[in-house]
């Protein structure tokens, strides 16, 4: 990961600026999916503002203080945690900080012992991520012609 990174909880002081990182992230493959409305680039600040009452809000900042990656988790029992959101500035990708806000996000859910999530057909670099992580593909969702979600877990 790149150096200077700091990975830590994410409050809703924050919710606007982490709202432009995945709105940046996501941008890419709303264009590749043909979805302008893809939920995570046309959430409002307000819908997701309310995630940080139920969900673990993480948050990559660099050096100088900005944010620069996010992902989220939410408890679906005491055993499951779903993954979501998680989003890497585009300027700042390919450095390792999609891998480490996974991990952090994981010890974050230390009772957990499956991991739950979603990604689309079509993002092959996130499909190779995760499963270099350890998840592994338990079935596919098709939505229509442009979108299959493949939905992934890791158990531990």
């Amino acid at each position: 990961m790149s150096e200077g990174i700091a990975i830590v909880r994410a409050s809703v002081a924050d919710a606007e600026e982490v709202l432009a990182v995945i709105r940046r992230a996501f941008g890419p493959v709303a264009e590749q999916y043909g979805d302008p409305d893809l939920p995570p680039v046309a959430e409002t600040l307000e819908s997701h503002q309310g995630r940080y009452e139920t969900n673990v809000v993480l948050k990559a900042v660099d050096s100088g203080g900005r944010i620069v990656g996010t992902v989220q988790g939410e408890p679906r029992d005491h055993a499951c945690c779903y993954v979501a959101r998680l989003a890497v500035d585009p300027a700042h990708q390919g450095r390792g900080i999609g891998r480490a806000l996974t991990e952090a996000l994981e010890a974050e859910f230390p009772e957990a012992t499956r991991f739950e999530l979603f990604t689309g057909h079509k993002s092959v670099g996130s499909i190779g991520l995760y499963r270099s992580l350890g998840y592994r593909e338990t079935r596919r969702e098709y939505v229509d012609d442009t979108l299959t979600l493949v939905w992934m877990e890791k158990v531990r």
